[in-house]
């Protein structure tokens, strides 16, 4: 058995699975601006008040010995539960998720971040996170390599370079496992006219470079994920199947759907149809005939403000809750909370209902899926 110093991440070797050690409590869209993304968290205030709470899978000297986790960050019991906190409000990171964990009344166990263009990553914010004594969190990463090159540009080598650079950076400062998601949500930056570089096969062929190259690198600890928007429209394009970059450089599948008007319940979220896209018959099933293998990731989802139905949060809430144990191929379920999501306010405690039905839901034993301490 080999350990990686410092990391709190324990490599079974002869039998592929990796065990993520955490001490005490165990823990562990869309934002178009890498600064308001979500960063780390010093949650020992939060940490004490998501204990205090006494809810089941507030995790506190919990026993969990027959469950594992995966080398590809599977875990054998339940689902991970994970955040992206606080987007678009301008707030520190640290202080994002330290607010949003005692808001829902547990630690998260995975810390949604994003990034852009040349920013290495994880930053020291977020390596902080990962390594927190008090409960360890996995983080999934966003990265957009570049707003300025085509897909066509990086699959033939514009920046090799920043990828290297990149590749160096996490070798020397990151062993920990981590989710690692390349140009998430390509399909509204399709562009099929030939010659453009921004065919859904040029983003299938600059996904597999850049994680070819960061391999090439030395990165081998990257869990990677293909992470479609989960809109009928789209999945309904001649297009749609050529956007998958293989199975050799995709570990996860994961979709960002959004709850609009015309959802009611967790079904109609992650099995999304509608009348005109009728061959559709939504991402949960098509995810299930297409990637047999693969384990599935909610790496977005959301929840928007209905005036006309206050009480609406509350009620969808209560439905996932009802309904999760239908979806075992659901390992990770992300919340994207935001004051200002780009279509509303996706915050889970805009009323007192709202933020009991999601505390609820985050404190679910199937949502539970931490590993002992070793």
């Amino acid at each position: 058995m080999v350990r990686i110093a410092g990391s709190g991440l324990v490599l079974a070797l002869g039998l592929g699975t990796l065990a993520l050690g955490i001490a005490g409590l165990s823990g562990g869209g869309r934002t178009s601006n890498a600064a308001d993304a979500p960063g780390t968290a010093d949650t020992g205030e939060a940490r004490a008040a998501a204990g205090a709470v006494g809810a089941p899978g507030a995790r506190e000297g919990r026993s969990r010995a027959a469950c594992e986790v995966g080398a590809k960050l599977v875990p054998s019991c339940g689902a991970w539960w994970g955040i992206a906190p606080e987007i678009f409000t301008g707030r520190p990171q640290k202080r994002a998720l330290e607010r949003a964990e005692r808001r829902m009344g547990r630690p998260a166990d995975i810390m949604h971040v994003y990034h852009r263009g040349d920013e290495l990553f994880p930053t020291p914010a977020e390596r902080a996170i990962a390594r927190d004594p008090a409960g360890r969190r996995l983080l999934l990463i966003n990265w957009k390599p570049s707003l300025d090159h085509t897909w066509g540009q990086i699959a033939r080598g514009a920046l090799d370079e920043r990828i290297d650079r990149l590749a160096a950076h996490i070798v020397r400062t990151f062993p920990e496992r981590f989710f690692l998601t390349v140009h998430h949500e390509p399909e509204d930056d399709v562009r099929e006219a030939r010659g453009r570089g921004m065919t859904a096969a040029d983003y299938a062929a600059m996904f597999r470079h850049v994680v070819k190259r960061l391999r090439q690198g030395g990165v081998t600890n990257a869990v990677t994920v293909m992470t479609y928007m989960g809109a009928p429209n789209w999945a309904s394009e001649p297009w749609f199947e050529k956007l998958y970059p293989g199975d050799d450089v995709v570990d996860w599948v994961a979709m960002d759907p959004y709850v609009d008007h015309r959802v009611h319940s967790f079904d109609g979220l992650v099995n999304k149809t509608r009348p005109e896209f009728p061959r559709w018959s939504g991402f949960y099933r098509w995810m299930g005939e297409r990637f047999p293998d693969k384990p599935v990731m909610l790496a977005e989802w959301g929840v928007f403000e209905r005036h006309d139905r206050p009480g609406f949060k509350e009620v969808f809430f209560d439905s996932v809750r009802g309904e999760i144990g239908e979806y075992p191929r659901i390992k990770a379920l992300i919340y994207f909370d935001s004051p200002r999501a780009p279509r509303g306010d996706t915050r889970f405690d805009t009323t007192p209902g709202g933020r009991r039905a999601f505390g609820e839901l985050a404190r679910d034993p199937r949502l539970d899926a931490v590993v002992p301490a070793r």
